[in-house]
């Protein structure tokens, strides 16, 4: 009697065990991410481009993802480092802050690598970086790292030049200003500059360009589950397999993911020494 007593109460213990773990699954899968995008551009253009992407990867994927936009990257900065969003599209150098601040991981990045470029006038009296000495340079946030971190280190350690920095917000913000000749030159990266106008484009020129560097990875952190990881992952991947997916991959600057390591892939940023660069979000 009491063998048949406990082998009835260690059913019914599995019983809820399996209930209690497809119950705790089912909520997984059925809460709403938040995915958030860092600000490189205005928000109706950010929207744009990644709404159909993030709706399509909820229907493939079964994961409830919601588009975040922040007004500025210092609050998408702030946003990150307090572990507020559960997936982000961010710059190499906030994927090395997320990790620290929260414990992000990347997921997936483009297998292209990031250059950014330091653009001039096209008549502009230019033609060498030490030409710019003393001169103010625009970028489009302290913190945007090809564009600004890693080009603002790059030009006072490898360069010895002293600058003016003068932050415009977003990348398109900065070309239109070396354009206009409100600043000397400008900090931006060839995936941005080669989506302006021919416009645009026609009136400037490169002066240098970096060394390469990972591209921006989709980020997670590390609170929301395995599957849910793997299956956002999978349904990102997957959009490479059809035409309409290709060219919302061709919008966000993309091309071509590739799964994500960050010890192979952005360890290697810890080491440059820019961390003294970075500025803080009151600053």
């Amino acid at each position: 009697m009491k063998a048949r007593y406990l082998s009835c109460l260690q059913l019914l213990l599995l019983t809820f065990w399996a209930f209690s773990s497809s119950a705790a699954e089912v909520q997984q899968l059925s809460a709403t991410y938040t995915f958030a995008v860092v600000p490189q551009y205005g928000p109706a253009q950010l929207h744009r481009e990644w709404l159909p992407l993030i709706q399509r990867i909820s229907r493939e994927s079964g994961i409830n993802l919601e588009l975040r936009i922040a007004a500025s990257i210092p609050k998408f900065e702030a946003e990150f480092t307090k572990g507020k969003h559960d997936f982000a599209y961010m710059n190499p150098y906030h994927a090395i802050m997320a990790k620290h601040a929260q414990g992000y991981l990347p997921l997936l990045r483009d297998s292209q690598q990031l250059t950014g470029i330091l653009l001039v006038r096209r008549d502009s009296p230019y033609h060498s970086v030490r030409d710019l000495n003393g001169e103010t340079i625009g970028f489009p946030a302290p913190n945007a790292f090809g564009a600004s971190l890693y080009m603002r280190a790059l030009l006072t350690e490898r360069f010895k030049i002293n600058f003016d920095s003068r932050y415009l917000n977003t990348h398109a913000n900065v070309y239109r200003h070396v354009a206009q000749g409100n600043v000397a030159a400008g900090g931006g990266v060839n995936l941005t500059f080669n989506d302006e106008s021919s416009e645009v484009r026609g009136q400037l020129r490169v002066l240098y360009q970096t060394p390469g560097v990972a591209a921006h990875p989709v980020v997670v952190h590390p609170r929301v589950p395995q599957r849910v990881r793997e299956a956002v992952t999978a349904a990102f991947l997957s959009l490479q397999h059809d035409a309409a997916g290709r060219q919302m991959l061709k919008e966000i600057r993309t091309p071509q993911p590739v799964k994500a390591n960050y010890e192979q892939d952005f360890y290697a940023l810890e080491r440059l020494g820019i961390q003294k660069y970075v500025v803080p979000e009151n600053e």
